[in-house]
C-alpha cells in the first residue's frame, strides 16, 4: 500500500492512498464464495451454482461491499502509519475503482491540533474567601420563609407583594389579541410578570372592582407585533390576598426534612447547606478564572469538526431545556458557534495538561465529591453507595476530579491573590460582559 500525505491547512491533511489490486481481489473473491455457498438459484442445487454464474449475478455487488470495506480499512492503516490523528470523519475521493488495477483515492480530513500548553506564569487568579455568619443566616432564613409564603384573602385595597386573582380582556386598536386575554389568573404585585404599569396599575383596587389600564409594550417585547403597541387591558379583581409568613416551627422545618431537633437542629442544617454552597462557588469562580487564562494564553485552532459536533450538541440541549416543536438543526448554528469553540478549545487544552503532566483521577478525592454531594441527601450512605454501583456516574465524578486536579496543577505557578468577603459577594454569579 502506498501513502502521501499533503498538508493544506494547518490543521487539513489531504492523503492519496494506493491499494495493491491483489487485495480488492481477494476480498471479492471471498465475498463471492460465502454467497456461493449459500445462494439459491433455480435450476441448481444449493452450494452447486457455477462460480461464473455468482460472478454474473452478485459480482458487481461483492466489488462494491469489498471497495467500501477495503477504503475503511486502509485508511485506518494509513493513518497510524503516517502517526495522524483524524479530527472527524473523512471525506473520501475515489480516483480509480477499475477492475484488476490497483484501488486510489484521496481522503481529506483535519487532525486534532499539535500544541504543548505553557503560559502557566502569565495566568492571574483572584481566590475569595467568606465565613458564613449568624446574619448571613438569619437572612437566609427569611428568604427561605418568603419562599414558602401563604396567601390569605384580606378585605382591603391591594398593595405591593398581595396576590389578586384576576380575569382580564387586552385589546389593540379595538381588537383583542392573542394571549392577551386570562380568566381566574393569579398575580403577585411587584413580580414583575406583566409589562409595565399593569401591576402597578392595580395597586389600590379591591376585590370586585374593574379597572382599565392603557398601556404601552416595550419596544424590545418578545412578540414583534405587539412590541411598542399601545393597549388597552379590562382588568376585573376577584380577590386580594396577603401575604403570610410562615412561623419557624416543627411544621415549617418538617418541610424541609428536619422533623425533631427543632430550631437550632434547622440553623445548623440550613448553615451546612450555606458553606457546601460556599465551598462550590469559590472553587467554581477560581476555576473559571483559570480557563479564561488558559485560553488566553494558549489560542489554538478549532477543528470545524469538532466544532460542528459541539455546535449539534448544544442545539439538542437547547431543544430538551426549552421545548417546542422545533427541530435541533432548525436553530441557527450562529447561536451557538461561540460557546461551541469556547467548549472545544477547553476540553482540547486540559486533555494536554492532562497528558503532559501526567494527571489520573484521585480515587480519596472522587470519595470526598461524592460524599460532599451526598451529605445534601437524608440517607447520605445510600447515595455513595449508589455512585460506586453506577459506573457512568462515578466516571462522570473522576472527570470533574481530573478537571480540579488540572486546575490545581496551573494555580501552582499561576499568580493566585487572596481576597476576603462576605458571603454574599463570595456566592454572587459573575456577571457575563454586555457588549457596547
Amino acid at each position: 500500500m502506498q501513502v502521501s500525505v499533503e498538508n493544506t491547512t494547518a490543521l487539513e491533511r489531504r492523503m492519496s492512498v494506493t491499494v495493491p489490486a491483489e487485495r480488492i481481489e481477494t476480498q471479492v473473491n471471498k465475498r463471492l464464495q460465502q454467497t456461493a455457498q449459500k445462494a439459491k438459484i433455480a435450476g441448481f442445487r444449493p452450494g452447486k451454482v457455477p462460480m461464473s454464474e455468482i460472478k454474473r449475478r452478485f459480482g458487481a455487488d461483492a466489488r462494491q461491499e469489498a471497495v467500501g470495506d477495503v477504503i475503511q480499512s486502509s485508511f485506518y492503516e494509513a493513518v497510524v502509519e503516517q502517526k495522524l490523528n483524524p479530527a472527524g470523519s473523512p471525506s473520501i475521493e475515489p480516483k480509480s475503482l477499475e477492475a484488476g488495477k490497483d484501488l486510489e483515492y484521496v481522503a481529506v480530513f483535519e487532525v486534532f491540533p499539535e500544541f504543548t500548553v505553557a503560559g502557566f506564569e502569565g495566568i492571574t487568579v483572584e481566590r475569595l474567601s467568606a465565613d458564613v455568619t449568624d446574619a448571613d443566616l438569619d437572612k437566609m432564613l427569611d428568604i427561605l420563609r418568603k419562599q414558602n409564603t401563604r396567601f390569605e384573602v384580606a378585605d382591603r385595597a391591594a398593595q405591593n407583594e398581595d396576590q389578586l386573582n384576576i380575569d382580564f380582556v387586552g385589546k389593540v386598536d379595538g381588537e383583542v389579541f392573542a394571549g392577551g386575554s386570562a380568566k381566574g389568573t393569579q398575580l403577585v404585585l411587584g413580580s414583575g410578570r406583566m409589562i409595565p404599569g399593569f401591576e402597578e396599575g392595580l395597586v389600590g383596587a379591591k376585590a370586585g372592582e374593574e379597572r382599565v389600564l392603557n398601556l404601552t409594550f416595550p419596544e424590545d417585547y418578545q412578540n414583534l407585533d405587539l412590541a411598542g403597541k399601545t393597549a388597552e387591558f379590562t382588568v376585573t379583581v376577584n380577590t386580594v390576598s396577603e401575604p403570610k409568613l410562615p412561623e419557624l416551627n416543627e411544621e415549617f422545618f418538617a418541610q424541609f426534612g428536619i422533623k425533631e431537633s427543632g430550631i437550632d437542629g434547622f440553623r445548623t442544617e440550613v448553615r451546612k447547606n450555606m458553606e457546601r454552597e460556599l465551598r462550590q462557588a469559590i472553587k467554581s469562580k477560581v476555576k473559571n478564572q483559570v480557563m479564561d487564562g488558559l485560553l488566553a494564553t494558549n489560542p489554538i485552532e478549532v477543528p470545524k469538526a469538532l466544532l460542528s459536533n459541539e455546535v449539534d450538541r448544544l442545539r439538542v440541549q437547547a431543544v430538551q431545556q426549552f421545548g417546542g416543536n422545533i427541530k435541533p438543526d432548525q436553530l441557527p448554528a450562529e447561536l451557538f458557534e461561540e460557546q461551541a469553540k469556547r467548549r472545544v478549545v477547553l476540553g482540547l487544552i486540559v486533555a494536554e495538561v492532562v497528558k503532559q503532566f501526567d494527571l489520573k483521577p484521585d480515587d480519596a478525592r472522587v470519595r470526598e465529591m461524592i460524599q460532599e454531594m451526598a451529605s445534601a441527601y437524608q440517607e447520605p450512605e445510600q447515595v455513595v453507595s449508589w455512585y460506586y454501583k453506577n459506573e457512568q456516574q462515578l466516571n462522570e465524578v473522576r472527570s470533574v476530579v481530573l478537571e480540579e486536579q488540572v486546575v490545581d496543577t496551573v494555580l501552582q505557578k499561576a499568580s493566585v491573590t487572596d481576597k476576603s468577603v462576605s458571603y454574599e459577594e463570595a456566592v454572587k454569579p459573575v456577571e457575563a460582559p454586555t457588549a457596547d
